[in-house]
């Protein structure tokens, strides 16, 4: 495990977003914050509330939500590895989109002819 700089006493939420590797850039989790797409213990917080151990933090990306719980307050970047030891992740899994059951064209088939071009869009239900 590598090792960690010593804990502040207290640590912007878009700092923290940041270390923890939520956000490429520190400014990226501002605008986040900015955007109402982070959330602290369950109301919109600003880029410069605080926390504390034990806070929840709600981050919303493409597709779903991420919630972390704060371990551990930092507020320099670290590895990905000593990252992890700062929160813990409550997100739940993501559903599986389901398989699509479009029939695959074998390869070096060549190109479709008129009547497989129909029978695609007739799957499709384009035509």
């Amino acid at each position: 495990m590598t090792s960690l700089p010593s804990a502040p006493a207290s640590v912007r939420i878009d700092a923290w977003l940041w270390a923890i590797r939520a956000y490429k850039t520190r400014s990226a989790a501002t605008a986040a914050c900015r955007a109402g797409h982070v959330r602290l213990n369950g109301s919109p917080a600003k880029a410069s509330a605080t926390l504390v151990n034990g806070d929840s933090v709600t981050v919303r990306m493409p597709g779903y939500e991420r919630i972390l719980k704060v371990r551990r307050l930092i507020n320099k970047r670290v590895g990905a590895e000593a990252a992890s030891h700062c929160f813990t992740d409550h997100t739940p899994p993501r559903p599986v989109a389901p398989a699509l059951g479009l029939p695959q064209r074998d390869r070096g088939a060549g190109r479709p002819t008129k009547k497989d071009r129909r029978e695609m869009e007739r799957l499709r239900g384009s035509a």
